[in-house]
C-alpha cells in the first residue's frame, strides 16, 4: 500500500494514463497461425478504471504499439483518450493533457519500460510494475504488489480511491443488497 505521503499527493491526481503492454496486459505478443495478435486484458483493471472515472478523474491510454483489441476493449470501457502508436510518451503526454485542460504534473503515468521514461519525466506520479525494467522501477515512486496484466492497474486505482475518500462509498453500492 502507498505510503501516507503518497496518498496526499495522488489526492489531487486528475488522471490516470496507463501504457499497455506490461501494465494492462502482462507484456506478451501472442500471434496466431494467420499473424492475428492476442492479448489479454485483466477484468479488475477494467472496473477500476471505470470507478477511478466515477470519481471524476479522466483515464488515457498511450501505447507505442497499434492494435485493433486495443481500440475495442478502451471503447468497450469509456476510456477519455487511447493514443496507439507513439513511441514518444511524453509528447503524447503533453498533447492528451492539452486535450483535456490539464498539466503532466495532475497525472499518474504507469509504464513498464524505456518507452516510459519520457513520459516519467514529467508526469505527477510514477508507477511500475515488479517487473518493470530497473531503470523505470529506480525513476517509479510506486512499484505496485501485482504484476502488469494481473491486477496492477486496479492496485493503483483502488490506492486512488482511498485517496480521494471515495473508496468505501463506491464500495457500498456494490453491498447494498437489492429489494
Amino acid at each position: 500500500m502507498a505510503s501516507y505521503a503518497l496518498q496526499e499527493q495522488a489526492r489531487h491526481l486528475q488522471a490516470l494514463v496507463l501504457d499497455v503492454d506490461g501494465i494492462l496486459s502482462d507484456g506478451f505478443v501472442t500471434l496466431t497461425n494467420s499473424g492475428d495478435e492476442i492479448k489479454s486484458f485483466d477484468i479488475r483493471d477494467g472496473l477500476g478504471m471505470k470507478l477511478v472515472q466515477q470519481a471524476g478523474m479522466k483515464v488515457i491510454i498511450i501505447t507505442g504499439r497499434k492494435s485493433n483489441i486495443v481500440e475495442k476493449r478502451m471503447s468497450d470501457l469509456g476510456v477519455d483518450l487511447v493514443f496507439q502508436g507513439r513511441e514518444d510518451k511524453g509528447t503524447a503526454l503533453r498533447e492528451a493533457c492539452a486535450q483535456l485542460n490539464l498539466l503532466p504534473e495532475d497525472c499518474i503515468y504507469m509504464g513498464d519500460d524505456w518507452p516510459d521514461l519520457s513520459a516519467f519525466a514529467i508526469a505527477g506520479m510514477k508507477v511500475t510494475v515488479p517487473n518493470g525494467h530497473e531503470e523505470v522501477r529506480r525513476r517509479a515512486n510506486l512499484v505496485t504488489q501485482a504484476m502488469g496484466g494481473r491486477g496492477a492497474v486496479r492496485e493503483v486505482c483502488d490506492m486512488l480511491l482511498m485517496a480521494k475518500g471515495v473508496y468505501q462509498e463506491l464500495l457500498e453500492k456494490y453491498l447494498a443488497v437489492p429489494h
